[in-house]
């Protein structure tokens, strides 16, 4: 087992979070999500497989929250009461086809996975379904993902606020843009070997590509599409705040940075997924007819919608030799990406992974054992209509959460929701393993623990159950 100099401070740190106050911890579990090309160790009998720094904080996250509040908060969290217990089903039920079904129905069909060596080599190749240490090591991050979910509850529940969301969130997006500045900086000017140490999973890094003359951002992922996917999350949640009018400055330039940062990372993917919340946040903004009264800016979404086109005319008289750089961009990012190699690539994981679908009878070969690149083909491929049923079941009713607290608690709830539908759009265009990373599940714990007022640690077992329900 190697372990990685960020892996000695994740322990360090992990050790200092046991001894501090749960506020700390549920900073660190946030702020850990950046990293999301770290490994802390690997595991040479799984194939070489890391485990991320932020899947090792989440151990201890859950550790100090079990030793502050006990275990009644957690199983809130799962209760009928709370879309956490969908995703408990969906769980159990994941964790038992990664177990059996490989073997069950192994020979049945054949399967898009990822094949690791010992010495750290990976390939996605076509083979026959079979057990394989991608079942250990999905089964995993989803445990992870339902303790993530689970103990965000249980901190919002027992001590946590509102603030303390919004707060990590802000610091989250701040350091986002931070290292996205730093790794165009450093790849100008032939330094880019100073984020190696943040880059040591056991993946395939293809953090120095350009498009179009520009450099794709990738900041602490290993590509610019992941780090699309995970900035897109953050632009969801900040812009939500700025229509719900909290610390508007801000957010509002938050969100605005966010936004370049997006456009600059030149993702099909973000591209894609920035229309469709684009389209969930002008819905927002439109008056409100519930009894709180949000006006959610409409006039500036308009505004700004108007002037867009209206600036980018401009630009093309004022600067017509700019218009074949966006011609350039758009070619290479939009209109030959269906023809691109990656395109071709992605369709017959799809065409696969539907193929599995059927050739399993509905049931999914099991979790981990096909990769798509659509996370509804993942589902239906891994753990089949029930799990996806299962899955529908849960987003569906963290997206209709409706919170009846403070002023406060309904934007973070808002803005948390937007952030988990931002992430579920992502992932249903390129989504490629069943994970969708803790990020999403903090956000769904969130929505989920702000939909009312928090629970005393001293009160009662009747008026805790009452607050939960």
């Amino acid at each position: 087992m190697r372990i990685e100099l960020l892996g000695l401070l994740s322990l360090v740190l992990g050790g200092v979070v046991l001894l501090a106050p749960p506020r700390m911890a549920f900073y660190v579990i946030v702020l850990s999500t950046l990293f999301g090309a770290a490994a802390a160790f690997g595991v040479p009998g799984l194939g070489g497989a890391s485990v991320l720094v932020p899947s090792l904080l989440l151990a201890f996250f859950c550790l100090r929250l079990f030793m502050a509040h006990g275990e009644r908060p957690v199983f809130a969290a799962v209760s009928s009461s709370s879309p956490g217990i969908w995703l408990l089903l969906l769980t159990v039920y994941g964790v038992f086809s990664a177990l059996f079904f490989p073997r069950i129905l192994q020979g049945v069909t054949e399967t898009m996975i990822v094949l690791r060596s010992s010495a750290g080599h990976r390939i996605i190749d076509l083979t026959p379904l079979s057990f394989s240490s991608n079942n250990i090591t999905q089964t995993v991050y989803a445990l992870g993902g339902l303790f993530c979910f689970a103990f965000t509850f249980a901190y919002l529940k027992r001590g946590g606020t509102a603030r303390d969301v919004v707060n990590a969130m802000l610091v989250l997006a701040v350091a986002n843009l931070v290292f996205a500045l730093l790794d165009v900086v450093t790849y100008r000017t032939g330094t880019a070997y100073l984020f190696d140490f943040i880059r040591t999973a056991n993946y395939a890094l293809l953090t120095g590509s350009e498009k179009a003359g520009f450099k794709r951002i990738s900041g602490t992922f290993p590509e610019a599409s992941a780090f699309a996917g995970y900035t897109i999350v953050l632009f969801a949640f900040t812009a939500s705040l700025w229509l719900d009018r909290m610390r508007s400055m801000t957010t509002g330039v938050i969100a605005g940075l966010l936004l370049l940062a997006l456009l600059l990372s030149t993702s099909t993917t973000a591209l894609v997924s920035l229309a469709a919340v684009m389209v969930f946040l002008s819905w927002r903004a439109l008056p409100a007819t519930g009894p709180h009264g949000v006006t959610g800016r409409p006039a500036a979404i308009a505004l700004a919608l108007l002037s867009v086109p209206l600036c980018f005319m401009l630009v093309l008289v004022f600067a017509p030799g700019f218009a074949d750089g966006v011609q350039s961009f758009l070619d290479e990012t939009l209109y030959s990406k269906l023809s691109s190699q990656s395109a071709r690539e992605r369709m017959q994981w799809n065409a696969v992974a539907f193929q599995v679908f059927l050739d399993t009878w509905g049931w999914g070969a099991g979790l981990g054992s096909a990769r798509a690149s659509s996370y509804a083909l993942v589902l239906l491929s891994n753990v089949g209509l029930i799990g996806a049923i299962l899955f529908a079941l849960f987003v569906g009713n963290t997206l209709m959460l409706r919170s009846d607290a403070g002023r406060y608690e309904r934007a973070a709830t808002r803005a948390a929701k937007a952030g988990v539908f931002a992430g579920l759009c992502e992932a249903m265009i390129s989504g490629t393993v069943y994970d969708l990373g803790l990020l999403f599940f903090i956000l769904a714990g969130s929505a989920a623990a702000l939909r009312s007022e928090p629970v005393a640690a001293g009160a009662g077992s009747r008026t805790r159950l009452e607050t939960v329900s």
